[in-house]
């Protein structure tokens, strides 16, 4: 699993002020508003960041997803049911850096090293 630095700190320094905007009123405000849980505003998140194809933005908002309580079971299944709305070319992409953000499903690398192994 690999470091992730968030998307807007990586463009604070050429917008900073667009950085700004993220930080308040977008994570200060409204992502505190009391109509969504954090735990429901991550799963809402990640499933537009999938099916708009934005991977630069999607490994962040994993680990902010796993943060509010979203398991990596949820997110698993999540990706599985857009790809039927968003595409397949999205969700195999999300399923790679959701792979490399958070791991593997408990017990399954082990089933995809056997099958990289049957292919080659």
């Amino acid at each position: 699993m690999s470091e992730t630095v968030r998307p807007r700190d990586r463009a604070r320094p050429f917008t900073p002020e667009l950085a700004a905007l993220v930080d308040d009123p977008l994570f200060a405000r409204v992502w505190e508003r009391p109509g969504l849980s954090k735990r429901d505003r991550s799963l809402i998140t990640v499933a537009a960041l999938v099916v708009l194809y934005r991977p630069e933005q999607l490994a962040a908002h994993l680990i902010r997803a796993r943060d509010n309580g979203v398991t990596k079971e949820e997110l698993s299944e999540a990706i599985t049911h857009l790809a039927f709305y968003g595409g397949f070319p999205a969700a195999i992409s999300a399923s790679a850096i959701a792979h490399e953000t958070l791991g593997a499903l408990d017990g399954h690398d082990a089933i995809a090293n056997k099958d990289q192994k049957d292919t080659i």
